[in-house]
């Protein structure tokens, strides 16, 4: 399996999570809104047709999992790959708002 970077870019109010995968053409995201600092609404994941079946959005999803363990937010799952997931891992209930 590709080595997957995910890099967190942050506005106030918004942010996504990027995922590359070294030699692969294109970039995935999940992209999210933050509606307080204990909240956030995952909105949006997209991976390219190049980096489909390689990984990344579970990645992307499992980054954001970790972000929020570590700071302390929950996620409202809008975006249906994110709720797909929290479905598969009921480890991630303590998470969803």
């Amino acid at each position: 399996m590709a080595e997957i970077e995910i890099t967190r870019e942050l506005t106030a109010s918004k942010g996504r999570y990027v995922g590359r995968i070294a030699g692969v053409e294109g970039e995935a995201e999940l992209t999210f809104s933050r509606a307080n600092p204990q909240l956030v609404i995952a909105d949006h994941t997209f991976a390219p047709d190049s980096m489909r079946g390689m990984g990344v959005a579970k990645a992307l999803a499992e980054r954001l999992i970790a972000d929020a363990r570590a700071e302390g937010f929950r996620i409202v799952p809008l975006c249906p790959f994110v709720k797909s997931q929290f479905d598969r891992h009921p480890d991630w209930a303590d998470l969803r708002a």
